[in-house]
């Protein structure tokens, strides 16, 4: 059976990374081959956590022993997101084009993991510059947030117009695909914005009182799986943001610090509230 090729951080409470790509993309169907960059007690979003990165060398073992199981040809995408350092990225980087080799159809989607508004960045010195130089001009579909968004392209994206800009100074950088994860133009709403050559859709859901970490990677894993399911970005983009939206929802009402992607699962798969996308270019 096909499988997605899965390159993130694990956590063993709690759901960013892998533990929050993983059963998203399983419960669309989709088998996943995950491989995990490094393995926490639970995200460092908390006042400690236990547990170690894992070197280049030892993922790159564990990539180099799927493809010798000969799954990249059955490999219909490659999804990463935090990466930890620029050797993580070159493991990535040849991990996609050996998948691409054995199936020139397979996308890569690239979430560009660095940081967000408020934050500046939260990753090693030298990767920021990885993505924009070397990972972005070679992805597919890229999932970066507002702030990402701005960095890759030099560019301002506060505005419908200018975020609409911006993405399309991504798109000539390489991706076919832009999606921008957090796109607010109505203090009461949450937005997010698809961008290809041939137009531009937008979602807009409530905005909810509540911040969890895992939601764009989430995010990220929904928006791949339903693309490769239509092949149509606006569809993706309307199923991917109701999805999380009513993950996101009975995380708000449930009061737990963590993503409830289990106890809403559901939602991943029969939203109770759907939202259409708007086209807007």
């Amino acid at each position: 059976m096909d499988g997605i090729l899965t390159i993130q951080s694990w956590v063993s409470y709690g759901h960013v990374g892998n533990a929050a790509a993983v059963f998203p993309l399983q419960r669309l169907g989709f088998e996943t081959w995950a491989v995990n960059t490094v393995q926490f007690s639970n995200h460092t979003g908390y006042e400690s956590w236990r547990g170690r990165v894992g070197t280049a060398e030892e993922v790159r073992a564990v990539i180099e022993g799927i493809g010798e199981r000969g799954l990249f040809p059955r490999c219909p995408a490659v999804l990463t997101g935090y990466l930890g350092s620029e050797d993580m990225g070159e493991v990535v980087l040849d991990a996609v084009a050996a998948v691409k080799a054995a199936n020139p159809q397979a996308l890569w989607c690239c979430d560009p993991v660095m940081g967000d508004i408020g934050d500046g960045f939260y990753v090693r010195p030298g990767l920021p510059e990885f993505f924009r130089d070397r990972a972005i001009p070679a992805a597919d579909i890229a999932t970066p947030n507002r702030f990402e968004l701005e960095f890759l392209t030099g560019r301002p994206a506060a505005s419908l117009e200018a975020a609409l800009e911006a993405c399309a100074a991504l798109r000539a950088m390489g991706p076919k695909i832009v999606l921008l994860t957090s796109f607010q133009r109505r203090a009461d709403r949450m937005g997010l914005l698809a961008s290809t050559g041939d137009g531009a859709w937008l979602v807009e859901t409530p905005l909810l009182p509540l911040s969890v970490s895992g939601a764009g990677d989430a995010l990220a894993a929904l928006f791949l799986g339903h693309l490769l399911r239509s092949g149509a970005v606006d569809r993706a983009l309307s199923e991917a943001s109701s999805a999380l939206f009513g993950v996101l929802d009975a995380t708000a009402r449930s009061g737990e610090r963590e993503i409830q992607l289990v106890a809403a699962q559901a939602e991943l798969v029969r939203p109770s509230q759907v939202f259409a996308a708007e086209r807007v270019a």
